[in-house]
C-alpha cells in the first residue's frame, strides 16, 4: 500500500494528480474532523465556501499550497516533516497529466475520469453500446467519435481519436490494471462504422483477451435480461487503501462519480451477477470468432 509518510514522498510515478488530490483531501479531512472544526470555520480560514472546502476533501479542485498551510495550522497541525509531506503532495497534485495538452477537447467531467483511469489497479466495465475504450481500434474509435461530433472539424476529429488511442498506453505499461470487462452482444452487433470495421473491431478485441490482465466476458441475447439493461458504468479499485471504490456512469454531457459504500456495492453486485450470466472468457473468445464470421 502507498501512503504518504511524514518526510517521504508520495509514489507520483504511479499516482496521477486527480488521486494525489483525492488523498491530500482525504488527510485534510481527517485532520479537520480530528480537531473538531467544521467546514464553515474552514472554509471561512481560506476565505472559501463550505462547499469549496467539500470539493478540495473529495478531490475534486486543485490545492493552493497556502490554503493547505492555513488549514493544517486550523487543525494544529505544527509537526514540520507532516506539513512539508502535506505541502509537497499538494505541489505534485496541481502537477498536470499526460491528458492536460489535450484541454481543447476535453470536458472537465472526463478529465476527472482519465486521472482516475490512469491509477486504478482494477477496472471493472459494462458497456451496453459500444465496445470499451480502452479496448477500441483506431477506425473504431473514430466512428464512434464521428457520432457524437458530426459537424466537428476533421483537426478536431482526429485529436478526439488521438486522446482515445492515448488511453489505451496503460495496457501496455510495466504495471497495467486488472482490467475485466463485460459486454452486451448488443454492441459487438452493431456496425459502427461499417462491417469492414466491426469485424477488425472484433479481431481486436480477441487479440486484447490474450493478454493476463484482460478479461473479457459477453453476454449474449439468449441470456434474456439483465440487472444492468439500464446502461453501462465502470467500477475502478486502487491500491491505496485510504482511496474509496468509485463509479462512473458517463452521460451525454456530464458524468456521475459515486463513490459512497452503499453506492459501490450495489454496482458491485450488478457487476458480479452479470459476470456469471455472461459467457466463460473461453467461449467469449469462440463467440467473438462467431460474430466476425457472420459480418
Amino acid at each position: 500500500m502507498s501512503t504518504v509518510e511524514p518526510g517521504g514522498e508520495p509514489p507520483t510515478d504511479t499516482l496521477g494528480p486527480t488521486v494525489l488530490r483525492m488523498m491530500l483531501g482525504g488527510q485534510l479531512h481527517r485532520f479537520r474532523e480530528a480537531a473538531g472544526v467544521t467546514p464553515d470555520r474552514a472554509g471561512y480560514e481560506i476565505r472559501a465556501s463550505r462547499s469549496k472546502i467539500s470539493r478540495m476533501e473529495n478531490g475534486r479542485v486543485g490545492f493552493k499550497e497556502r490554503d493547505v498551510a492555513d488549514l493544517l495550522t486550523l487543525y494544529g497541525i505544527t509537526d514540520e516533516q507532516v506539513r512539508g509531506s502535506m505541502l509537497s503532495l499538494a505541489r505534485q497534485a496541481n502537477a498536470p497529466g499526460w491528458w492536460s495538452k489535450y484541454g481543447d477537447v476535453l470536458a472537465d467531467w472526463f478529465e476527472a475520469y482519465l486521472g482516475l483511469e490512469a491509477a486504478a489497479s482494477v477496472i471493472r466495465t459494462f458497456e451496453l453500446q459500444f465496445v470499451y475504450g480502452l479496448f477500441q481500434t483506431e477506425a473504431y474509435a473514430r466512428a464512434v467519435t464521428l457520432l457524437g461530433y458530426r459537424a466537428a472539424p476533421t483537426e478536431e476529429i482526429d485529436r478526439r481519436v488521438s486522446l482515445r488511442l492515448k488511453r489505451q498506453d496503460l495496457l501496455t505499461r510495466p504495471d497495467p490494471p486488472q482490467v475485466w470487462a463485460v459486454i452486451d452482444e448488443g454492441a459487438l452487433r452493431r456496425p459502427v462504422g461499417g462491417l469492414a470495421v466491426m469485424r477488425a473491431q472484433l479481431n481486436r478485441l480477441i487479440e486484447v483477451a490474450e493478454l493476463r490482465h484482460v478479461t473479457i466476458q459477453v453476454v449474449p441475447f439468449g441470456r434474456g435480461g439483465h440487472a444492468a439493461a439500464g446502461g453501462s458504468f465502470t467500477v475502478l479499485r486502487f491500491t491505496e487503501a485510504e482511496l474509496p471504490d468509485v463509479v462512473y456512469i458517463e452521460q451525454l454531457t456530464s458524468a456521475l462519480y459515486l463513490d459512497k459504500p452503499d453506492d459501490v456495492d450495489h454496482y458491485m453486485e450488478v457487476m458480479n451477477l452479470l459476470s456469471t450470466q455472461a459467457l466463460t472468457p473461453d467461449r467469449t473468445t469462440g463467440f467473438l470468432t462467431q460474430i466476425a464470421r457472420e459480418l
